[in-house]
């Protein structure tokens, strides 16, 4: 009989069946126990699946891109085994030498068992069947059966069920009409099989086919929402995502349910892929399939995320090697994101093959239609059922500038474009070349797309499917499919720009007021506007290049933009944006808006409010297209007391107050706010450092007056306060009682052991010696710490670190390591100490990878430096940690010595990379 799994070589080589039989046969001769049989056999059967799965680990070494050859493999090993277990079973355990019709037996393979596809740890999903009620014999053996697979280990999904059970189980369920719709015969009673496949066909599916395609198509777009609803997630479902095994899968199923057909290759004969799809649909299967196969090996366990500590080691092992400018790993990635856009161009055709074969008149398959017309014209285009399609298969290549049109038209009247157009678009691109670049018309209707007022993204991501977008901006299509092998960035160059944009256009509109008020109010002030959408699309441009990308990214842009139709004022400012895109977020986030001086010198770069009010909008944007979650209220927070602060000193008629106008002016505000006499409200004021007043906002110095007041009058050594901020995201936890060396080092790791991070710091001491420590702390997943049971562990937790109640190094080095992801980065600790960033204290910056009690360890090292830290501001870029730290020396000056400085940076080094192993507790 002929099988799929002809084609194996050297199938003997994975399991001889014929041989093992032998061996069985051989086995306890005369023994009738069916336990003690089966307790003999097991580890035969066990050494048998070993064997086989290690001779088809060998060949994936071997050959590490034969992905569907090694899936096939798997399967065939199982339904050897299967046979063979089935044939002990009956001959040997529960021997029946006149069965009667009832006792007939088949056994199935479904789902992707059924497929004849498998990774290592692939779920074993079979089906026994019987003609009608099962039988004493038939349950002794299928009882048996699963016994013995559980015992080696494998994961199954079975069921056991009459004809009549499977058929009417297969009309009311949807998942198990689609395992039975892949059901293929192993062993038993090949008639029993043969009846129900003509039961299926006949009583199940004839007449449910729209129906039943229709579903699939829901639960294609349910699951794609479900992983994210792109298929350029930097930590890919192989299997379950956008682009992955399971948009195969769909494709095949609709296609045997609407035509019966049996494999893939039948597609071609039914008109649903050409010879060509086709070739695709196997080399995407083949590399899917070979990755994941790889992956469940290296997992152990049956595994289906691409996760970031697995793709280096898939890349070694499928031979990928670093080029200039892009490593192994990305290379592999690339690869990966081009394959899953295969699948989905793919998708689109398939659909639209399907719908020109099986729609009846005037509807679409399958969707809401509208009654057939006769096409209209649309600029040389025609409408094909709503949809923007090319006339004839030659249009393109008569005016290659069509390909830039097509879009056009589709953003300017909100249509479709035809799938079969698309693949049009997608052979045509070649024809674009030096002249359509250079060709005004073509750059006019980029500009269209670009600055549309309706939905670039949309259309700018059906340009970038078809390949016209990489075609027709070049440095865009050095970033298609480019990944970065970080924890920070969700999705590739290329998608990221594209939802950049898309923000930037719902902004604009208003759709966002609410989750980002300022930047909706920003948005109604520039004058340039297209200038802010080419800076969105360009900020990235350079990226993969190996030098820096903003450098690199405003020489692109300086050549570009005339090309574009921009002015050479309009090309200075978007090269300008471009360029320091990220000058905001730094300062924001890595720098003291406290001091001065750091509005001073960013406000220096930026020299005007209209480039201030652009890169606002262009830093909001790239932040908030880096993936979920990225975005929160203390990033909304800094960015706008920056933006605040910046508008004031680049408006007109600015007059910089001095420090002590400042200081007497958050006085008079903050007495204003308490409503405390003002004898009363002296003595609090004239215990706080200068540095206090110019460093907190109006609204936490109230918080802190008050806590103060209350702990002296209760005269309470030691005082914690906490209060949620939901406008900077955080919760503020205020910590007065005595100074002395090492308090905010023990402060961090007794909050880290609450699990809370620490996400900035403003330490103060008052005149008569009082630490008042001012933190925001957020939980885990980047929102304020205001759980109750929580938070009085946390407070707990600071007052016995603050007694030496608790053995704090113990507990810290005891408590396990909750992302192990990030170490399968290799980053470099470094140490960035500046003393011209703010003119009374010395800046120390630490890059490190992030790991639990990060800050503890730094503090610490801060300690032993014998420095004070005047504030801390912690931020994460994914497996990457920013730390930076405003210093002194113990008598409130800079730290200038280089002997000194070298100190520093040495220990803060040896903590960064976890050397220290004593930590004060």
């Amino acid at each position: 009989m002929s099988t799929r799994f002809d084609a194996l070589p050297q199938r003997r080589a994975i399991i001889d069946r014929r041989a093992v039989a032998d061996v069985l046969a051989a086995l306890l001769p005369g023994e009738e126990d069916s336990a003690a049989l089966r307790a003999a056999a097991t580890p035969l059967f066990k050494q048998a699946l070993e064997q086989g799965r290690a001779e088809i680990a060998r060949r994936l070494e071997a050959t590490p891109t034969s992905g569907s050859q090694i899936a096939a493999s798997y399967a065939f090993l199982t339904d050897q085994l299967l046979r063979l277990i089935f044939d002990f079973t009956v001959e040997r355990l529960y021997p029946n030498s006149n069965p009667t019709a009832a006792e007939r037996l088949t056994l199935l393979a479904v789902g992707g068992y059924g497929r004849g596809e498998m990774a290592l740890h692939s779920d074993v999903d079979i089906a026994f069947l019987t003609p009608w009620k099962q039988t004493g014999w038939a349950e002794q053996v299928i009882e048996s059966m699963l016994y013995i697979l559980w015992d080696l280990g494998l994961k199954l999904g079975q069921s056991s069920r009459s004809i009549d059970d499977m058929v009417r189980m297969a009309k009311s369920d949807l998942t198990i009409r689609t395992a039975l719709l892949e059901a293929r015969f192993v062993w038993g009673d090949e008639a029993l099989y043969d009846e129900a496949s003509r039961r299926f066909d006949r009583n199940v599916m004839a007449g449910t086919t729209r129906s039943f395609v229709a579903e699939k198509l829901a639960e294609r777009n349910a699951r794609h929402e479900r992983m994210g609803d792109s298929r350029y997630v930097v930590e890919p479902n192989l299997k379950e995502g956008k682009g992955g095994l399971r948009d195969l899968h769909t494709l095949f199923w609709i296609g045997k349910y609407a035509y019966q057909v049996r494999s893939v290759p039948e597609l071609v004969d039914k008109g649903l892929l050409t010879r060509d799809e086709l070739r695709r649909f196997r080399r995407a299967e083949n590399f899917l399939w070979a990755v994941r196969c790889h992956l469940h090996i290296l997992a152990r366990r049956a595994e289906d995320r691409l996760t970031f500590d697995v793709q280096s080691e898939i890349a070694r092992r499928m031979h990928y090697a670093d080029r200039p400018g892009r490593s192994a790993v990305e290379r592999f990635m690339h690869h990966y994101f081009l394959t899953a856009k295969q699948v989905g161009d793919l998708t689109g055709l398939f659909l639209a093959h399907l719908d020109e074969q099986f729609a009846a008149r005037g509807r679409r398959f399958g969707l809401v239609g509208v009654r057939r017309r006769k096409p209209r014209q649309l600029e040389g285009f025609v409408l094909d059922r709503g949809r923007l399609a090319a006339p004839t298969d030659e249009f393109f290549n008569e005016d290659p500038v069509r390909l830039l049109k097509l879009f056009a038209l589709a953003d300017r009247h909100g249509l479709e474009v035809h799938p079969l157009t698309m693949r049009q678009a997608g052979r045509d691109a070649r024809l674009i070349d030096h002249g359509v670049r250079s060709d005004p018309r073509a750059n006019a209707l980029f500009m269209d797309v670009l600055t549309s007022p309706r939905d670039p993204e949309t259309v700018l991501r059906w340009m970038n499917e078809a390949g016209v977008f990489g075609r027709f901006v070049p440095d865009f299509g050095r970033v298609v499919a480019q990944m970065q092998f970080d924890m920070y960035h969700h999705y590739t160059v290329d998608e990221h720009s594209i939802r950049a944009l898309g923000l930037l256009s719902r902004i604009e509109q208003g759709k966002l007021a609410q989750d980002l008020p300022m930047p909706t109010a920003v948005m109604r002030q520039i004058v340039s506007r297209r200038v802010l959408y080419v800076a969105v699309l360009l900020h990235d441009i350079a990226k993969g290049r190996g030098g820096d990308h903003s450098i690199l990214g405003a020489e692109v842009a300086e050549r570009l933009c005339p090309r574009f139709g921009l002015t050479a004022a309009e090309t200075e400012t978007v090269a300008w944006l471009v360029r320091y895109h990220l000058l905001m977020s730094a300062t924001a986030f890595k720098r003291d808006l406290a001091d001065f001086k750091t509005i001073l010198d960013f406000a220096e770069i930026v020299q005007s409010p209209e480039r201030l009010r652009l890169l606002l909008l262009l830093t909001v944007v790239d932040i908030s297209a880096v993936g979920p979650g990225i975005w929160n209220g203390w990033k909304r927070q800094l960015l706008g007391d920056l933006y605040d602060a910046a508008e004031e000193v680049l408006g007109p008629g600015h007059k910089q107050r001095c420090r002590s106008e400042r200081i007497a002016l958050k006085r008079t505000q903050l007495m204003q706010e308490l409503g405390w006499p003002e004898a009363q409200f002296e003595t609090f004021a004239n215990r706080l450092p200068e540095s206090y007043w110019v460093a907190e906002s109006t609204d936490i110095m109230e918080r802190n007056a008050r806590l103060i007041a209350a702990a002296d009058a209760a005269e309470k050594r030691l005082s914690i306060a906490s209060q949620a901020d939901p406008d900077r995201g955080a919760t503020l936890v205020t910590v007065y009682t005595s100074d002395h060396p090492g308090l905010f080092y023990r402060i961090a790791g007794a909050i880290h052991l609450a699990g809370g991070n620490i996400i900035d710091a403003r330490i103060h001491t008052t005149r008569d010696g009082m630490a008042l420590d001012n933190l925001l702390v957020q939980d885990p997943f980047g929102r304020p710490f205001d759980d109750y049971d929580r938070l009085a562990r946390l407070k707990q937790g600071i007052e016995d670190a603050l007694a030496n109640r608790s053995k704090l190094a113990d507990r810290l080095a005891a408590k396990p390591s909750a992302r192990t992801r990030a170490e399968a980065f290799p980053i470099e600790p470094n140490i960035l100490i500046d003393n011209k960033a703010s003119n009374r204290y010395t800046v120390v910056e630490v890059h490190a990878r992030d790991r639990p009690a990060l800050l503890h360890a730094l503090a610490h090292a801060l300690f032993q430096a014998k420095v004070t830290i005047y504030s801390a501001h912690i931020a994460t870029y994914g497996e990457r940690a920013v730390d930076v730290f405003y210093l002194t020396d113990l008598i409130g000056d800079k730290i200038v010595s280089q002997s000194r400085l070298r100190t520093l940076e040495r220990l803060l080094l040896e903590a960064a990379e976890g050397k220290i192993a004593k930590r004060a507790a």
